[in-house]
């Protein structure tokens, strides 16, 4: 065994000895190439960011629209600043995105500090440069702070940015910057580094350092003398020189990443290793020579019972035990295994118990059961009593009663229904309503038949025409109107509620938007209409953008002694999709 050892050693550190010179200069080169196209699938990433700014038509519009009234000024910059928000929080490394419109406005989305604008910053370079641009991508690189935002200059950051378009008309409608955490950049510099003296540089075109890895006072090599990557492959692999040189060119952005490594770097590396196997071979021989003698007599023997016993659980038998006296190691192995077998018997115990108790737990559901069926066959009973004795009335109402509990209570179809089936809940509602008010409303539902299919939510509209009635039209007091219609804008569907009840002033409509947007935290003990009907309609918005995402959901316009305006957004499939 010794001599063995020894010839597998030295044929060992001969070929460990040619593989470091020869792989080395491989390993960095695949390093940086690795590196170039992890940087090119980030700024990738920053590309289509920005990119999917400009092509929101929602956005563009708004920016170049001017509203005459402030309100609807207000509701504007909000929705632009929603947008800006939708496209923050897609990304976790951003952290601002400001948009410098043409009539001077800037509309931004930070971590904190928002609006502190550095009014200047119209004559500072990283403006002329994006000023200068045609529409295309301009990486400013690594800055302080932010360039834009005064108060948030603790911390580096990425940033690039481009103007905006009307894609329509391609007129120029503003300039987008968008500021990210540098730290997924200084991450993937590691990456080229092969030895703790590596340094590391990402150059621009012009030469200009974008980012680096070296230390604070440090000697700079002469960057503009640095060896080309070659056009065919991209990639410069210089070792003439007292370091290796390696570079590799960025597609998206033109940058060039270059490593740097010392060749003492690659030299230390080559004795470490030489001196680490020399020790390791003095005492692998000394350990083969004891193990040799120890391994016979105190381990193989304990190790073969241990075998058998295993096997024997194998086939099933778990009431064994395995007992030795050896080294601690095998004591505590064999001590484990009885421990894991006599658990094993236990959980078989287990699983025999609650399988029992499985099936019990569904002989009690299946008897639950019959509950509700039992109070549908009520419903049913007295309605027929009512339909015989001509009590048409009261009937209609027992009937609709019975058709909303049980469409309330039927999760066959999970949470989910199609609007057809939420309008014939509605009728059923606004019958018992239109009851119990004595004909003081009035409802007309009207629904084109090609969004009858369509997905929703179960029980969208009854909280919001439970809300018209009770805030809106029972206040009123005289004649009430009630209507629900659809409308396709797009590539969405408005479901529109409208009601001529006493509606809302603005107090109490800004609260109820508020609790929309999780701008307001409802409590127990909040006083009010508008804090009260907006608890419902809060619920049903948050289902919707679960359902749909962030651009859907409920949007509320209400005058006082005028009425209410409910409009809920859902998207319409595209045209070929089942709507199911």
């Amino acid at each position: 065994m010794t001599g063995i050892l020894i010839l597998v050693s030295v044929l060992y550190y001969n070929r460990t000895l040619a593989i470091i010179h020869s792989k080395v200069s491989d390993i960095a080169e695949k390093n940086i190439s690795q590196t170039a196209g992890l940087f090119n699938l980030m700024l990738q990433g920053y590309n289509s960011l920005s990119k999917s700014l400009n092509s929101n038509y929602e956005l563009t519009r708004l920016l170049q629209e001017t509203a005459s009234n402030p309100a609807v000024g207000v509701i504007n910059e909000r929705t632009i600043t929603n947008i800006i928000g939708a496209a923050y929080y897609s990304r976790s490394e951003v952290v601002g995105i400001h948009i410098l419109s043409k009539d001077g406005k800037v509309y931004s989305y930070e971590r904190q500090f928002a609006g502190v604008i550095d009014n200047n910053y119209a004559q500072t370079e990283w403006y002329k440069k994006l000023g200068e641009s045609s529409g295309n991508m301009v990486w400013l690189g690594l800055y302080p702070g932010s360039p834009i935002n005064t108060m948030q200059q603790q911390e580096k950051v990425f940033v690039f940015g481009r103007k905006l378009y009307d894609l329509t008309n391609h007129k120029e409608i503003g300039i987008l910057v968008i500021e990210t955490n540098p730290s997924p950049i200084m991450e993937a510099l590691s990456n080229v580094s092969i030895s703790p003296g590596t340094r590391v540089y990402i150059l621009g075109e012009d030469h200009k350092i974008i980012a680096s890895s070296e230390k604070k006072g440090a000697k700079r090599p002469e960057l503009d003398k640095l060896p080309a990557p070659s056009p065919d492959d991209n990639i410069v692999v210089d070792n003439t020189s007292d370091q290796l040189i390696i570079g590799a060119n960025t597609s998206i952005a033109g940058w060039t990443i270059y490593g740097l490594t010392p060749k003492k770097d690659i030299r230390a590396e080559v004795y470490q290793t030489t001196k680490f196997l020399l020790i390791v071979v003095l005492v692998l021989i000394i350990l083969s020579t004891v193990l040799a003698s120890i391994v016979s007599r105190n381990i193989a023997s304990p190790l073969k019972l241990l075998i058998r016993e295993m096997k024997k659980v194998e086939m099933g038998n778990f009431s064994g035990s395995v007992n030795v006296n050896s080294f601690d190691e095998i004591n505590s192995l064999v001590s484990s295994f009885n421990r894991m077998v006599h658990r094993m018997d236990e959980l078989i115990e287990t699983i025999k118990i609650s399988t029992v108790s499985e099936k019990n737990a569904q002989l009690q559901a299946l008897q639950a059961q019959v509950n509700p069926h039992f109070l549908y066959n009520t419903l049913d009973m007295i309605y027929w009593m009512l339909d015989e004795q001509e009590n048409e009335r009261l009937s209609r109402v027992v009937l609709s009663l019975s058709q909303m509990f049980r469409y309330s209570s039927n999760w066959e179809e999970a949470s989910q229904t199609t609007l057809g089936r939420e309008l014939e809940q509605i009728r059923h509602y606004l019958t018992i309503i239109e009851t119990r008010l004595g004909g003081r409303v009035r409802t007309d539902i009207t629904a084109e038949e090609a969004w009858i299919d369509v997905r929703l939510p179960k029980m969208t509209i009854q909280p919001i025409i439970e809300n018209a009635v009770k805030y809106g039209l029972e206040p009123k007091g005289g004649l009430g109107y009630l209507r629900v219609s659809t409308e396709a804008q797009g590539n969405k569907l408005m479901i529109r509620i409208e009601d001529n009840g006493a509606g809302m002033d603005e107090e109490t409509l800004d609260r109820v938007r508020d609790m929309l947007s999780h701008k307001q935290v409802e409590t127990t003990n909040g006083e009010g209409n508008g804090s009260r009907r907006g608890i419902g309609l809060r619920n049903v918005h948050d289902r919707l953008v679960m359902m749909f995402g962030e651009t859907y959901g409920l949007y509320i316009e209400s005058e006082l002694h005028v009425g209410t305006v409910v409009r809920i957004t859902i998207p319409i499939p595209p045209r070929g999709e089942d709507f199911q």
